[in-house]
């Protein structure tokens, strides 16, 4: 880490420690672990930049949707499975409700409350504007050495869409059968025969697409994913993917959600344009499953040097990282380690909203937390 960065960081955390946890100790008492980290994530993160309090209009007055979205950081921050049990953490705890905003008990909004908040939150993608800022303040104009890209699975508690297992099922079929034609009709097709168009594929199609149409072109509804595990066994699970992009130190950078059967690499060119909007980096570590030379290709056209593990098709591929290399893909781990503290520590293991726009929500809180606890690990 540069030391510009880690005075830039150290400012702002001694700034916390030492100005404003005496103050609240004066008013609130001793404060847990959990506590001083959710006053850090709200401290950095800047809660307030983004949603602002509206007086004078007609009708009832909403409720402070500043508190509600703190008090959803620290569902995060506590690793807190439901908003039920959110609610009594703060119906107990008056420290925790002194931080998220709320002045005392009968100011804690009820569970209907919390729900709507929490739409108005996904429908405005809020959590990831605020990640967004959150790294153009304190991460954007830094040099970043590695971005690690990988994928990890994600356990939805909604029904499965019949409509796109379906349509997987369909193309799979249609892909055994145009396979097996091609092997019993070789060479040119006789005349006036006419031979079914092969349809290019999402990674051919999103070459010629921009951001935007690429988002709107991946799958992300509830279905089934499968995968083979470190041990070699295959697994299977109902819900999505997320797909996230960590730079040096653990810190996530972007992260997009799809459906549990979409491939990593169907994901990997709009991600790594996303990421290239936010930060910039010298290399794109993978592993095999971004083999790919479309993704090499357009890795190197943001100016990036991939770094793909090699998916070894056939005895005869003999490619191998050069040592330096080698030595360079094993920051690739940091992508694991993250997403496993999002998981354990940070509620992303525990979902019980449904729908991708609400779940990648709820991820994202939990990214937030962890973005901070991060950069604060970077200096101390």
């Amino acid at each position: 880490m540069s030391t510009a960065l880690r005075k830039h960081l150290a400012h702002y955390w001694f700034e916390t420690q030492d100005v404003l946890f005496p103050k609240l100790l004066e008013k609130t008492g001793p404060l847990t672990k959990h506590h001083e980290q959710l006053i850090a994530v709200i401290e950095f993160a800047r809660v307030d930049n983004l949603l602002h309090r509206h007086y004078g209009c007609v009708g009832r007055p909403e409720e402070d949707r500043r508190a509600i979205f703190r008090a959803f950081l620290a569902k995060a921050v506590f690793n807190l499975s439901t908003t039920v049990l959110l609610r009594e953490y703060l119906l107990n705890d008056p420290i925790l409700r002194r931080i998220c905003g709320f002045p005392s008990r009968r100011h804690v909004p009820c569970e209907s409350t919390f729900s709507r908040a929490f739409h108005e939150f996904s429908e405005q993608h809020l959590p990831d504007r605020l990640h967004e800022a959150l790294l153009k303040k304190h991460h954007s104009d830094r040099l970043v050495g590695h971005i690690s890209r990988d994928a990890t699975e994600i356990d939805a508690r909604e029904r499965v869409d019949r409509d796109r297992t379906a349509e997987m099922l369909r193309k799979k079929q249609i892909a055994k059968e145009r396979s097996g034609k091609q092997i019993k009709k070789r060479g040119r097709p006789k005349k006036g025969e006419i031979r079914p168009a092969i349809p290019a594929k999402r990674l051919e199609r999103q070459l010629g697409m921009t951001l935007e149409e690429m988002l709107s072109d991946l799958p992300n509804t509830c279905d089934v994913g499968t995968k083979r595990n470190s041990k070699g066994h295959t697994i299977s699970w109902k819900g999505y993917k997320l797909h996230l992009d960590t730079a040096d130190g653990g810190i996530p950078i972007s992260g997009l959600l799809s459906s549990a059967s979409v491939h990593d690499s169907q994901v990997a060119l709009p991600l790594a344009t996303l990421t290239a909007n936010r930060v910039i980096n010298l290399y794109d570590v993978m592993d095999a499953a971004y083999d790919s030379g479309i993704i090499r290709d357009h890795s190197k056209s943001l100016g990036h040097v991939p770094l793909i593990d090699f998916n070894r098709r056939s005895k005869n591929d003999t490619r191998y990282f050069a040592p330096h290399e080698a030595e360079r893909y094993k920051q690739r781990s940091v992508a694991e380690r993250m997403n496993a503290r999002l998981k354990d520590e940070f509620g992303g293991r525990m979902i019980y909203v449904r729908g991708a726009q609400k779940i990648m929500a709820h991820l994202m809180f939990g990214i937030i937390a962890l973005t901070v606890d991060q950069l604060i690990r970077l200096i101390q």
